[in-house]
């Protein structure tokens, strides 16, 4: 009944987060508190949900029975499977009042409103650099600490993100499932980026100059050249760089 009266009398102590289930606070506290009672037996890897824990296996056991039919691209579950449907589909129903962009889901529209917010939870303890999302602070760490869990299988390269071996993948087998509506040009990649070359849609603004940009990466990458600030520091030196990818390349070459 909570779902229809909107009802949430569970809430976060932490950060005020109101929740409608006592199951849904039960989960959320855990990110609070860093625990993770779901452990991989094959590689040590622990999970906050059981659920997390069975999609993780998959990568282990290679097993994927639910097969993308524009693409072809396959999954172990079919909630991943849902989820990737919605990057081939041109229904984007969440839209960004600020900007004007739009979102095929509303996760993804929450995560790019703290682009606009500057809403920033979480802090790096190597650098100090605030990231709104906890997931992309566990990913930005790994600039400092070097490490690349996703391994090519072909070439032997290793990745920082998951979504960068997909990506490298498709330079081996050659795959473009991503085609423009305008132009008929295939992508290896999304082609939300290409879009805005026929649109010129430029939705991140500098405050400072007020300079456009099409990605947001790249604003923050621009707001470096006023503040100055490098916040990529090498585990092994401690020299700082302004950029993550020149961080990696440095590190590879540091003894």
């Amino acid at each position: 009944m909570r779902t229809h009266t909107g009802d949430r009398p569970f809430v976060c102590k932490d950060c005020g987060k109101r929740f409608s289930e006592r199951s849904g606070w039960r989960h959320h506290m855990k990110i609070h508190t860093g625990e993770k009672p779901y452990k991989c037996e094959v590689c040590s890897k622990a999970f906050r949900r059981s659920y997390h824990l069975k999609c993780h296996l998959t990568t282990h056991s290679g097993k994927k029975d639910y097969a993308c039919p524009e693409c072809g691209k396959q999954f172990g579950f079919k909630a991943s499977l849902d989820i990737h449907l919605l990057s081939h589909s041109s229904d984007k129903p969440f839209h960004c009042a600020t900007c004007g962009k739009d979102f095929n889901s509303r996760k993804n529209l929450r995560i790019h409103s703290k682009l606009h917010t500057h809403e920033k939870a979480h802090q790096c303890g190597d650098c100090g650099l605030k990231i709104g999302d906890l997931g992309a602070l566990k990913i930005h760490l790994r600039t400092h600490t070097g490490e690349r869990p996703y391994h090519c299988t072909v070439c032997g390269n290793r990745f920082i993100r998951i979504s960068h071996l997909r990506n490298h993948q498709r330079t081996h087998t050659g795959e473009r499932p991503y085609k423009c509506g305008e132009c008929s040009k295939s992508f290896a990649q999304s082609g939300d980026l290409h879009m805005r070359i026929h649109t010129n849609l430029r939705p991140y603004t500098c405050q400072e100059c007020g300079k456009g940009f099409r990605l947001s990466g790249h604003l923050k990458t621009h707001m470096l050249t006023h503040t100055g600030e490098k916040p990529h520091s090498c585990p092994k030196c401690h020299r700082r760089f302004a950029r993550s990818h020149h961080l990696s390349g440095h590190v590879a070459k540091c003894r």
